[in-house]
């Protein structure tokens, strides 16, 4: 159930977990292999439109990954650094950051959710501002104030 003045969109879980930070919408794909610092989660490419931004403890948006698939073990390490993304919204199933996040579960015990949004989830998420993401068996879901 939804309180007023809270607004919510449903996903599907491809990573269990729970996550909160600003968000941040990419406006091209990003490998994590190449596309960001190891040590400081930053996006380096400097082809990249968010060039300079940092990517821990924000809510990703993108609608898929690109490049590597040694992306998956960046994004591993960077989740256990505490350098993550406080969780990732996927316009298209991305097996190689879910990977990498399966396995920061498995090897450290540190979830961070991944939620596949259809288009109309995607449409309705605010371009700005904090975020909840939930994902779990129960259900899986963005929502904000």
């Amino acid at each position: 159930m939804t309180r007023p003045g809270v607004d919510r969109v449903a996903g599907e879980m491809l990573c269990a977990g729970d996550g909160a930070g600003e968000i941040l919408w990419l406006d091209e794909p990003l490998s994590f292999w190449g596309g960001t610092d190891l040590h400081s989660a930053i996006i380096t490419d400097i082809h990249h439109p968010q060039h300079g931004i940092s990517l821990a403890g924000r809510v990703m948006v993108m609608d898929a990954s690109r490049g590597s698939s040694s992306s998956s073990s960046v994004l591993a390490e960077q989740i256990r650094a505490g350098l993550a993304p406080s969780a990732i919204l996927l316009a298209s199933r991305d097996a190689i950051v879910t990977l990498g996040a399966l396995a920061a579960a498995e090897v450290y015990g540190i979830r961070l959710p991944i939620l596949l949004l259809d288009a109309n989830a995607m449409a309705g998420l605010p371009r700005t501002g904090a975020v909840v993401v939930s994902s779990g068996p129960d259900g899986s879901s963005v929502s904000w104030s």
